[in-house]
C-alpha cells in the first residue's frame, strides 16, 4: 500500500531533522526516515561524543601540568572506560531528545530504516512505500576506507569506533593530519597513548595556512605526537602486538611504522550507494555526492539535498544553515542561496583553531590585493597568564574595501574567537573598527588590539 506524505525527509542529521520538525508544525504530513540513531553523525559519532572526550582528554592534561601552577596533586591516571562511560550518558540524553521531539508531532511519522528510490516521487523503507512531491535529503557521510594492501586482515577503526575503546592503545598510528586525525591523536596522545600520524602532504591540514599549520605542529610535537609528512601508507599488516603500516616517502623511501592500534582519518564517503538516485534522476559526481544548485535543489525538480551528502564544508553548523535555506524558500517563497554565506569553523586540538573565510594563498589567488596581520598568542597578555601561548592570531584584509577576507586564530578558545571577527565581516564593517576599539583586559579578545596594530 502507498502512503502520501506533504514531505519525506531521509535521514535524521542536524538539517533533516529540523526541517522535518518545522514543516510538521506546519501542519504538513512529514515522513522521516532513518536506518540507525536519531540525530546523524553529530550526536551519535560526531560533535556531542568528541567534545565530550576531549573534555576528558584537556583535564587530564591540566591534571598533568598542576606542578606548572604551584598545586600539588597526586599520581594522575584515566580510566577510559570511565571516560567513555560518561560520554555515552551525554550521547543517550541528547537522542532522547531526539526522540521526544519526533513523538510529539502527530504529523510525523518515524520509519527505521533505509530508505530508496523507486520513482522520482516514491520512496521505499522496508515494505512501505510512500510517495510526495517534495523530498530532501540528509543521509550525510561514512569513513572513507582507502584501498591499502594488507588493510582488510587488520581491526582498523575509525570515528565511529574508536570512541568505544575502554582500554588506552599503547601506541595508536593514525592515517591522515586533518580534522579528525588530529582531534582524535592529541585526545590518546593525553590519555597517555604514544601516537604517530601519517599525513601524505607536505603539512598537517593542508588546506590551512602553511603558519597555523606549522604553529600546530609544533605545539603537538612538543606534546609528544610525531609526524611523518609527505608519506604514503603503501601496505599494511598484523602483528602479534597490532599492526605494521609500510610508509613511502615522496622520494620512494620506505619504512616501517609499528604500534598497537590504526586509526583511518582520510576523509568522508557520501551515504547515497543505496539510495538508488539514479531512479529519481538525482546526479552525482565522480565520488557519489549529490549535486545541488545554489539553493541545495538536485537534477530532480522536488528533491533537495543539504548537508555533507552534498559535499562542500562538513560541518554541522553548515547542515543546519542548509535547512534554513531550504524552509526560507520553501515556506516563505524567499531567494537565498548559498552563495556569499560566510562559513566560520573550529579544529578543536589545544591551541584549538578558529576559522572563517579565506586563507592567504586563497585571497591572492582570488586576486585581491591584501592587508595582513599576524601576532604570535605570546603577545596576548591573558595567553601568558594562563601559560598557554601556543599559536597565533592571523587576518587577511582586501587593501581596497579594508573589509576582512579571513581570520585565524591558532589559540585558547580560538573558535570563540574568531566568531567575534565574523560579526565585523557579517556587519560589512572595516577592519579599522577594531583598530581603535577598546576590550576588556586582561581578556583573549584584547589580543585583537594588538593584531590590528599590526597590520600591514
Amino acid at each position: 500500500m502507498t502512503k502520501p506524505y506533504d514531505a519525506i525527509v531521509i535521514g535524521s542529521g542536524q538539517g533533516g531533522t529540523p526541517l522535518a520538525h518545522k514543516l510538521a508544525d506546519l501542519g504538513w504530513t512529514v515522513a522521516l526516515i532513518e536506518k540507525e540513531h536519531l540525530g546523524g553523525s553529530c550526536i551519535n559519532y560526531g560533535c556531542t561524543p568528541t567534545k565530550t572526550m576531549l573534555a576528558s582528554a584537556r583535564m587530564a592534561h591540566y591534571a598533568h601540568r598542576a606542578a606548572d601552577f604551584g598545586v600539588k596533586t597526586g599520581p594522575v591516571s584515566v580510566n577510559l572506560a570511565e571516560v567513555v562511560a560518561r560520554k555515552n550518558t551525554l550521547v543517550q540524553q541528547w537522542r532522547g531528545g531526539q526522540e521526544s521531539h519526533v513523538a510529539s508531532r502527530p504529523t510525523l511519522d518515524l520509519y527505521r530504516g533505509a530508505g530508496s528510490f523507486t520513482g522520482p516521487q516514491t520512496v521505499t523503507v522496508n515494505h512501505s512505500v510512500l510517495t510526495s512531491k517534495h523530498i530532501f535529503i540528509n543521509t550525510g557521510t561514512r569513513p572513507r576506507i582507502l584501498p591499502i594492501p594488507g588493510l582488510e586482515a587488520v581491526d582498523y577503526l575509525t570515528n565511529r569506533n574508536v570512541m568505544d575503546l575502554t582500554e588506552t592503545p599503547e601506541h595508536l598510528i593514525v592515517l591522515g593530519g586533518s580534522y579528525i586525525g588530529l582531534e582524535f591523536g592529541q585526545m590518546f596522545l593525553r590519555f597517555g597513548s604514544r601516537v604517530s600520524v601519517i599525513e601524505y602532504a607536505g603539512q598537517i591540514i593542508p588546506q590551512e595556512d602553511e603558519a597555523v599549520a606549522q604553529a600546530l605542529c609544533e605545539a603537538l610535537v612538543a606534546e609528544g605526537m610525531q609526524f611523518y609528512l609527505g608519506a604514503k601508507a603503501t601496505a599494511v599488516q598484523p602483528t602479534s602486538s597490532g599492526v605494521t603500516v609500510t610508509v613511502t616517502d615522496k622520494r620512494g623511501g620506505e619504512m616501517a611504522v609499528s604500534g598497537s592500534h590504526l586509526l583511518l582519518a582520510v576523509g568522508r564517503t557520501p551515504n547515497t550507494n543505496s539510495l538508488n538516485l539514479a531512479a529519481a534522476g538525482v546526479a552525482t559526481d565522480p565520488r557519489g555526492f549529490i549535486q545541488v544548485n545554489d539553493k541545495l535543489e538536485t537534477s530532480a525538480p522536488g528533491i533537495w539535498a543539504l548537508g555533507d551528502v552534498k559535499g562542500g564544508p562538513a560541518f554541522t553548523h553548515v547542515a543546519y544553515d542548509d535547512h534554513l535555506i531550504i524552509y526560507d524558500n520553501l515556506i516563505h517563497n524567499q531567494n537565498r542561496t548559498v552563495n556569499g554565506r560566510i562559513i566560520p569553523y573550529a579544529l578543536f586540538t589545544d591551541p584549538e583553531l578558529g576559522r572563517v573565510g579565506l586563507t592567504e594563498k586563497e585571497a591572492q589567488a582570488a586576486g585581491y590585493r591584501l592587508k595582513v596581520g599576524q601576532i604570535p598568542m605570546a603577545w596576548v597578555a591573558r595567553a601568558i597568564e594562563r601559560d598557554e601561548t601556543a599559536g597565533l592570531m592571523k587576518i587577511v584584509i582586501d587593501a581596497d574595501t579594508d573589509r576582512i577576507l579571513g581570520a585565524a586564530i591558532l589559540g585558547s578558545e580560538g573558535g570563540e574567537l574568531v566568531q567575534t571577527l565574523l560579526a565585523l565581516m557579517l556587519a560589512d564593517a572595516p577592519w579599522t573598527l577594531f583598530q581603535q576599539a577598546m576590550f576588556i583586559h586582561p581578556t583573549l579578545t584584547e589580543g585583537f588590539f594588538t593584531l590590528m596594530d599590526n597590520v600591514t
